[in-house]
Formats: C-alpha cells, structure tokens, sequence
C-alpha cells in the first residue's frame, strides 16, 4: 500500500520576557488554556514552563501545513504579547540557566524528573518534529532504516542552537548533544522487520525501561500511536519558511525511499556507528564542515552533499507539489542556519547575548502573511 505523505508539524518554542530578555515561565492558565480553546487543543505545555508546543493537525499536503503552522505562529505571538511575554523560536535560549527554570507540575513530567533526574530537568531545549503518514508499519521500519542517511544532512540544515549558559560552544546544535544525555536517543539500530522492532520494545517494556514506547526519542521513529514516520532530529528553526522547507524536504526523502523500495531498489544500508560520525560534524559545524561520502570513503563538503541530496528528491517534488517550498533549502545554503546567523549578531554586537535574544524574536515573526505588518520589521543579517 503506497503511503499517504500526510504531513504533521510540530514546533517547540520559547517564551521570553521582554525586558531581561531571559526565559520566564508562562502563565498556564493564559498561554497554555487560552491557546486550546483559540487553536482546538493544537498547543500544549512542555517539561519546562518556559516552554510552549504548537502543533498542526494530520495535513494532506505541505501547502496546507504551512497555512496551519503559519496561523499557530501567528496566534501564538499575539497570546504571548498580550500577557506581557515574547516568542522566540530557537533551539537553546543564548543565556537562560536551566537551574531557574521551573518545571511542569503534570504528572508525565513529574515522573520523567523522577526517572531522569538531573538530565531531565537541564533538558531545556527546543525543537522540531515533523511527521509523514506511513500506513503500514513494515513499510515504515524499512523507511526509517534507510532514512538514517539523511540525519545529518537534515541536523545540519536546521542548525540553530550555537549558545548554551551565555557561551559560545562552538558547535552549530548544541541542543543534540543536551538531549543526547537522555536514554534512547540519537540514531536508530536497523530492524530488519517490523517484527523485530515490536520485540524490542516489548523487551523494553517487559523489563520495566519504559512505560510505553513515547519513551523511545531517536532522531527518526515510527510513531507509537500514529501511522507516522517521526523526524525528531531537527533543531527549531527562527523562521516558519525554515520549518517548512524542512518538512517539504523530510516528506520529499519519505517519497523517493518508498519510490526505490517499491522497486526493489532500496538505498544503501551503512552502519549505525559511521552515521553517528556525520551526526557529530553536522552538529559542530552545521552546513560549513565535511560530512564523510562512505561510497567514495571519503570527505565532502556538506554544502555539495546537500546539493546531492536535493537532486535526490527532484523528482518527487512535483507530484508532491512542494517544488517552491524545498527551494528555499538554498536560501539556508546562502544566507546561512539559524546558529550562521545568530553567531553573526553575537559578533556584530560585540557579544551582546541580549541582542541575540532580539534578532532571534524578529526572525521568529518574520513570513507570518497579511498580519505581519503588525508585528516589528525584522533585520535581515
């Protein structure tokens, strides 16, 4: 059965307080209940107070998912305004200290703290997750395994989280590697079946490691409860044109693997410790480094990888209709990820984190259609 490439978006996002430009906890009952009955349930609260989800509904195509997201971005701003906050979009705050955050008193949360301790409670990152509707689930198992490839490359372009605790880390994702702490992370083993996979989570759940499999947070899974293939690698970008380039070229990559897999031709297989490599050079240096070619044994520019990747999935891009969308991948390669361009300010500044933090609210309302000019005029970098 061909998939659907129903598309669902999910951005994570940081409510900031205008004045100290610091993370400040939102207001649950005005952020997060306000934002249910204006979005139909499509927001929710994270671990973390500072924190705030938005998230599409099941979407037929990416044109559709960008008019949703485009409205909860929109929506969400003027609900953060109007209780005295900001919405910044980006995968760590530049100098929030994780230590003075308040966490969620909801009983998921409460039990994660528990479990994790420490780890979870200095988790306090943001990102973006992105699913495409895969219907049968032996499908999906196989997708996910030669999907891997294209962690890195996916990481890389959505790089947004270069500061952590008022430093420069010197990588372009810092976020990855705050989240990698957490079990089940990162890249996937292959399963060879669908099978396969069941086991291991009923292993998991048998031996009391998790409750259910939501527990498992690699950076590409079958969804738990949803005919889902889940891209969970991606920082959060500052602009929704980002987010949506992202998700075209995500559900792009779905298409053309089931395409070859639907032939017989599948994609080459490479092992779980080689894709971790590529994962710690995107994560370093973003579109800027060398990512290792495996067929050729050797380094490549990232920026020509990506320019392979987008040949990869040209051929798909016009009967998913999502041709303008992933074109603007090369408005990242020009202007630079989330983490170029906030790194230019920070420098620019003189090391300003506050102006930092300022850009990163301007990016955030930038593309948001007719209201926009309602909101301040962003400054292009």
């Amino acid at each position: 059965m061909k998939p659907t490439y129903t598309i669902g978006i999910e951005e994570e996002y940081q409510t900031v307080d205008p004045d100290t430009r610091d993370l400040r906890s939102h207001i649950h009952a005005e952020i997060i209940e306000k934002g249910k009955l204006l979005l139909q349930e499509r927001v929710k609260a994270e671990m973390h107070q500072s924190v705030v989800e938005v998230g599409t509904s099941v979407c037929a195509n990416i044109k559709d998912a960008k008019v949703e997201l485009k409205k909860l971005r929109r929506d969400m701003i003027r609900l953060s305004r109007e209780n005295g906050l900001r919405l910044a979009s980006a995968a760590t705050h530049p100098f929030a200290d994780w230590r003075l955050q308040d966490v969620n008193p909801d009983e998921r949360y409460k039990n994660i703290v528990e479990d994790l301790q420490l780890v979870a409670r200095a988790n306090l990152i943001f990102g973006l997750h992105v699913h495409v509707g895969i219907e049968d689930r032996e499908t999906a198992i196989q997708l996910m395994n030669h999907a891997r490839y294209f962690v890195p490359h996916l990481l890389a372009l959505s790089s947004n989280s270069p500061f952590w605790l008022g430093m420069d880390t010197g990588l372009k994702s810092y976020r990855c590697k705050v989240f990698d702490k957490f079990p089940r992370t990162n890249m996937p083993d292959y399963f060879p079946s669908w099978g396969e996979y069941e086991n291991y989570v009923k292993l998991l759940i048998k031996t009391n490691c998790i409750d259910n499999a939501k527990k498992i947070w690699w950076d590409i899974r079958p969804h738990p409860f949803f005919n889902t293939l889940e891209f969970r690698v991606c920082d959060i970008p500052m602009r929704l044109e980002e987010t949506i380039a992202l998700a075209a070229l995500i559900q792009a990559t779905v298409a053309k693997l089931y395409k070859l897999h639907a032939s017989n031709q599948g994609f080459r297989l490479y092992r779980r410790s080689l894709l971790m490599e590529n994962k710690w050079r995107a994560a370093r240096y973003g579109i800027n480094g060398k990512l290792i070619d495996f067929g050729k044994q050797k380094e490549v520019p990232e920026r020509e990888l990506i320019e392979e990747y987008l040949e990869f999935v040209d051929d798909m891009l016009d009967e998913l209709d999502s041709r303008e969308e992933v074109e603007y991948i090369r408005e990242i390669m020009k202007n630079g990820t989330g983490a170029d361009r906030q790194l230019k300010v920070f420098h620019e500044s003189g090391g300003n984190m506050k102006a930092v933090v300022d850009y990163i609210i301007e990016e955030t309302e930038v593309g948001l259609g007719e209201e926009e000019d309602e909101l301040p005029e962003a400054r292009a970098v």
